[in-house]
Formats: C-alpha cells, structure tokens, sequence
C-alpha cells in the first residue's frame, strides 16, 4: 500500500481539523448535550468513518478497504469498553455533566498523540524484527484471558481515579478540590492552583496509555498499514465524546461486554501467533524456518468473527439485563 507524504499531511490535517471543529462548534461553551445532539453527530462520525473505508477500498484496493473496516470495527469496540473506564473517572472526580464535553474532548486528543507515537513505533519494530508478532500474540491472548475476568462494577473507582501520574501532580502543584467553571487553574487566596478539571484530564490521558497497549498491538494483527492503523484508530476515537453522552445509560446494560472482547483480542492474538510461526526467523523455533503448516487467517474471516462475536455479545447482554428486570421486578 502506497501512501504518499501529502496524503499522510492532509489525513492528519483532516484530523485535527475535525477536532477543531468539535472544540468551536459544541465544547467551547460548556453544556451537556441532548440525545438529540449526541445522536446525530455519532451517526456523522460513523458516516464519515464508513465513507473513507469505501475511498481506502476504491483507492487501494478492497484487501486493504477490508482491513481498514476490521480495524475501525474493533477500535470501536475497544473504545466502548474504554467508556467503562471514563465514567469510572468522571465519577471518581464528580465532573459537572456540562464540562465533561470538554474532558473527553480533550481526551481524544491526547489519545490521539499517543497511539499515533504507539502506531510508528510498532511499525518501526514490525519492520525490524518480525518475531514482535509473537510478542503482540501472546499478550493479546493474555489480554483476552484477563479482560475475561474482569467486571465493570466500579470496585476499582478509587485506583482509577488516582493513577500515578495525578498522584505525582498533586504532590509537584497545589491542587484545590473545588471546579472554577472549565478553568483548568483558578487563584483563591491569591495563589493559583490546578483544580479538578485538569487533573480529570490528566487521568484519562494517562489511562489511554493502558487502553493503546491493548488496541494498537490488536490492529496490528488485522494489517500492517500502518495508515489504516492510524485512520482507523483516529476515526474510532473522533466520535468518541458523542458516544459517551448517547449511550452512557446503556453502558450498564453491556454486562457481556467484556467477554465478548475478550474473544476477538483471543481471536487476533491467535491470528498473531499463527502468522509470526509463517515468517518465522527465530533460531530456537524450527531451526529458523518458516513454519508453512500454520494457517494465515484471512481478513474476511476476521471481520466474521468481530461482527459476529460482538453481535452475540450484545443481545445476550440485553436479554440479560430484560430477565434481570423481569425478575427484581416479581419479587417487589
């Protein structure tokens, strides 16, 4: 896949235009939005992700159109899951419902920077050395086992909402616990100090660190473009602060979530696996030859096993959650 150097420049100005965009249009005066709003503009972002996945397929051809949809897909999953994580934090900081706009917004943004610095590295290493895909395997599918496990019931609120890099804030720069409208400092007694909202900031910047580990090494085994790594990750985070607001009540509801997560990171762990042992180089694994039994997983079962799991995934928990109803409901 050739992508060209003005073609990298006007994606990343598109990009950051957008988030321009959102600033000025809906962020910059603070409000909590209608489901309306919310509504309308994830359904923008998603046709605009949907949009530029048919221009990748006609462009450079529907193999990488199909990797590019796979992606966008379970970046988009990751990324509700992350939302557990975010309302967690917002909680956790007791964020007024009219500022949290300008948190997440400015979230995605720092994810933004971060997984594209996550993104050329992992290029950089895939390039050099191709047993790194036997490292990205088997963490997905040690991923996958812990994701597996674990719950979104918010008995870790208190270690979320104190990471270590708000914990180091507090300690270098007087803090107040009072919010000054959107302010990110504010002077009480004639001394400036950071108040919540910037550390609310901090700590879903720094959390992102956690979720890239997770997302750019799953993308990683649905192509190696490193542009569809990058768009599709961009394009999921994008509409990321309109999805928090449309589907903050149904987070709840997810309870399979996880689970079904948990299976497609497995999945593309294994997918990793088997094609680290088809380029294999590493001395000590059959004598340094490719291993040519192992089966390359193609992209069209992929994005089968994504959609199908995910879909799985949701109506189960939706059932779950009716017949949990049903049942609180018989015994009032």
């Amino acid at each position: 896949m050739d992508v060209s150097s003005l073609v990298w420049l006007l994606t990343a100005a598109g990009v950051v235009g957008l988030l321009v965009f959102d600033f000025f249009a809906h962020v910059r005066t603070p409000h909590e939005p209608t489901f309306r709003e919310s509504a309308w503009w994830s359904s923008v972002y998603i046709v605009l992700a949907l949009l530029f996945g048919v221009a990748v397929g006609a462009f450079w051809g529907w193999d990488h159109g199909a990797e590019y949809f796979a992606g966008y897909v379970t970046e988009k999953s990751l990324s509700v899951d992350n939302l557990f994580v975010f309302l967690i934090i917002m909680t956790r900081f007791a964020v007024p419902r009219a500022f949290q706009q300008k948190v997440l917004l400015v979230g995605v943004a720092i994810a933004l920077v971060l997984r594209t610095v996550f993104i050329l590295v992992g290029a950089a290493a895939i390039e050099r050395w191709s047993w790194v895909f036997y490292l990205f395997g088997a963490f997905l599918v040690y991923t996958g086992v812990k994701l597996a496990r674990e719950d979104h019931d918010g008995s870790d609120e208190k270690e979320v909402g104190d990471g270590f890099l708000v914990r180091a804030v507090r300690r270098v720069f007087p803090t107040t616990t009072e919010y000054d409208g959107d302010r990110l400092t504010t002077v009480v007694d004639g001394k400036r100090l950071l108040t919540p909202m910037l550390l609310v900031m901090v700590a879903i910047g720094s959390t992102d660190i956690l979720f890239a580990l997770d997302s750019i090494p799953a993308i990683y085994g649905l192509t190696e473009e490193p542009y569809i790594v990058f768009t599709a990750n961009a394009f999921a985070l994008l509409g990321l602060r309109q999805l928090y607001f449309l589907i903050g009540g149904l987070l709840e509801r997810l309870v399979y979530l996880s689970q079904g997560l948990a299976v497609i990171l497995g999945f593309i762990g294994v997918k990793l696996l088997l094609h680290a042992m088809h380029t294999n180089e590493l001395p000590f694994i059959n004598g340094g030859e490719h291993i040519e039994w192992a089966p390359e997983i193609p992209i069209w079962l992929s994005l089968t096993v994504i959609l199908g799991t995910l879909a799985v995934a949701t109506v189960a928990s939706l059932l779950k959650t009716r017949s949990d109803r049903r049942v609180a409901a018989g015994q009032e």
